[in-house]
């Protein structure tokens, strides 16, 4: 086994996959090292890729395929009879579209020249030229690594939350919400963000009764309020019962059912289901990343801390991805991989974090980039809207996907576009 790189990346997600691969071709001699082992095989991607962005699109493409053939196809003159569900093919088409793109990121590595090793890598020193790594082999053998440059790209894992205790059959996180054997008569799920809203339509579509609990008191705080509004009504109609302002303080499991107590405004009710997701969002996974005394400055929420370039307070580490500051999203992380590696190159990439896009997968899509309306004005622009309801767009009525609202912000004194 070779002992020394140009290069090692810590993470095979999709930040630490791009930044392998652009090193490569770059001329660093490169090394990947990624843990995780997926229904019982090792398996580059990180979360994404294997139980994250690319599954749940599975999931979210297969149950509206059954909802609209079981509801719209007859306005369009089509006759379809009794329309049935396979959840378990359901959940064998996905698994193997990712198992696909697993074996082909696997492939690109190798096609690159990038050695992945499977196993667990922990910085031990990066303060000299050459850092070190503790290298734990997946079957047991331990190596130690040095390389002139590191990408930390170990991503994040779902937060657990002391109320709602995660099982792995009654209360579930993400991961555990993409094997449901069958809809779920009643389902609950703590958290209305991205991952709350998009396993929610799912069941719901595949006839699950959905209640959702926010925390916040404002539906999707981060988007801008219009379409916030626009996107509760809609979600609503389709048979999502979305709660804001409502506390979960407790849930357990009694005689095969979850229990799960709420405060509304200091008002407690009780309520029973089947089945519990908890989606309260996600944190920097650093579990034997960092080795004590490795010389990694972390910040006061436990990120790497980096600056607008990823370089962390180490010369020659770049931290990237789900560990460092801004929004948990996959491509955010590949951007950043490549331009990591870029500038230890020499180059002067640089990623623009005000076009980062945040897309949630519902039926309609709610989507932005860039600044909302409130976030403009609170950064001191003065601000001109435009909004355009899609019920008087054609295609989209011929689509029978009229329902949906587009909006513009931009500056009233240049023209400049701030969002959209």
């Amino acid at each position: 086994m070779k002992t020394s790189y140009d290069l090692v990346v810590i993470g095979g997600g999709p930040g630490g996959y791009e930044a392998a691969i652009r090193a490569a071709q770059l001329g660093f001699s490169t090394a990947c090292i990624e843990k995780r082992v997926h229904k019982g095989e090792p398996a580059l991607g990180g979360t994404c890729l294997n139980v994250g962005c690319i599954p749940s699109k599975a999931l979210l493409d297969s149950s509206h395929r059954y909802e609209a053939t079981k509801h719209e196809l007859a306005e369009h003159g089509i006759t379809t009879g009794d329309v049935a569900i396979d959840v378990s093919k359901m959940l064998a088409r996905k698994d193997a579209i990712v198992k696909g793109l697993t074996a082909g990121v696997a492939g690109l590595l190798k096609g690159n020249g990038v050695d992945w090793l499977q196993g667990w890598g922990t910085l031990v020193d990066g303060k000299g030229e050459q850092k070190t790594i503790k290298f734990e082999a997946l079957t047991g053998e331990e190596t130690t690594i040095a390389a002139k440059y590191v990408i930390l790209a170990a991503g994040s894992v779902p937060i657990e939350i002391p109320v709602a205790k995660t099982d792995g059959e009654y209360i579930v996180d993400s991961t555990g919400a993409l094997e449901f054997s069958e809809a779920p008569k009643r389902l609950g799920v703590i958290g209305a963000g991205v991952i709350g809203l998009e396993l929610g339509s799912v069941w719901r579509r595949l006839g699950s009764e959905v209640v959702v609990y926010e925390a916040m008191p404002e539906f999707l705080a981060a988007a801008d309020k219009d379409i916030a509004k626009e996107a509760a009504k809609l979600l609503k109609k389709q048979g999502l019962d979305i709660r804001v302002d409502t506390k979960v303080t407790n849930a357990e499991v009694v005689n095969g059912e979850v229990v799960v107590t709420t405060d509304v405004k200091g008002e407690t009710k009780t309520e029973v289901f089947d089945k519990l997701i908890v989606c309260v969002g996600r944190r920097a996974y650093s579990e034997k990343l960092l080795a004590e005394g490795c010389g990694i400055t972390l910040t006061d929420r436990g990120l790497v801390a980096v600056d607008d370039q990823c370089k962390t307070n180490l010369d020659g580490v770049y931290a990237i991805g789900d560990l460092v500051r801004g929004p948990m999203l996959a491509h955010k992380a590949m951007e950043e991989g490549v331009m990591a590696v870029e500038r230890i190159h020499g180059e002067k990439a640089q990623v623009n974090y005000d076009t980062i896009i945040s897309v949630i997968y519902t039926h309609p899509e709610i989507a932005w980039v860039g600044l909302t309306e409130q976030a403009a004005k609170e950064k001191g622009y003065e601000v001109k809207t435009g909004s355009f309801n899609l019920s008087a767009n054609g295609r989209a009525l011929a689509q029978g996907e009229g329902q949906g609202l587009i909006k513009v912000v931009a500056d009233a004194k240049t023209d400049r576009l701030l969002g959209l």
